[in-house]
């Protein structure tokens, strides 16, 4: 049977430009099948314009401003990625500090591809083994992370994939980690 996160509220922050949309729709629609509810948060209301590779894809309408949401309303944090929106993400100190708060209380977080690069800002990295796309291994070291390159990872409630061909096992090992839910040790770690 597979894991059920009935009534969970899934924070799933982006930027307001520049996600990967099958990076996007695919775990929110992993987080409904499992009875979780997803919202989208992201810098600015109104849209998000999400992107396939460098081409514009869809939009997506913005639930709730980032600065306007409280990590308290949420069980667990889905980060997509897409090369622009973390890097956007990281210089906006709302969406830092949502992440930073959402680690201190322990609570479950997925981030696939460049993702971690908003991690890495939030200072959540240093001792935790995680993966990304390859282009970002050198960041996280730096930050003091291992890095390795592997479909998918978990360290403490920490779930990471590299890319969208991992999306199967991301999706899989992220409504697990969410059913789960808060993770005392990753709450210890910041």
């Amino acid at each position: 049977m597979a894991e059920r996160i009935d009534g969970a509220r899934v924070a799933v922050l982006v930027a307001n430009e520049g996600v990967e949309q099958v990076e996007l729709t695919e775990p929110w629609t992993a987080i409904e099948n499992a009875g979780g509810h997803p919202s989208l948060i992201a810098p600015q209301p109104g849209e998000v314009q999400a992107f396939n590779h460098l081409d514009k894809a869809d939009t997506f309408q913005v639930d709730r401003a980032v600065g306007e949401a409280n990590p308290d309303d949420y069980d667990a944090l889905m980060l997509p990625g897409g090369v622009a929106n973390p890097d956007q993400l990281r210089t906006s100190p709302e969406a830092v500090a949502f992440v930073r708060a959402m680690f201190a209380a322990g609570k479950p977080v997925a981030a696939i591809c460049h993702a971690p690069w908003t991690l890495v800002e939030a200072g959540v990295v240093s001792g935790r083994t995680l993966t990304s796309w390859p282009s970002l291994r050198t960041d996280l070291r730096n930050a003091g992370a291992t890095w390795v390159d592997e479909e998918v990872v978990t360290d403490q409630g920490l779930v990471t994939s590299r890319k969208p061909d991992d999306l199967p096992a991301f999706c899989a090992k992220m409504v697990e980690e969410f059913a789960e839910g808060r993770h005392a040790a990753q709450a210890s770690s910041v």
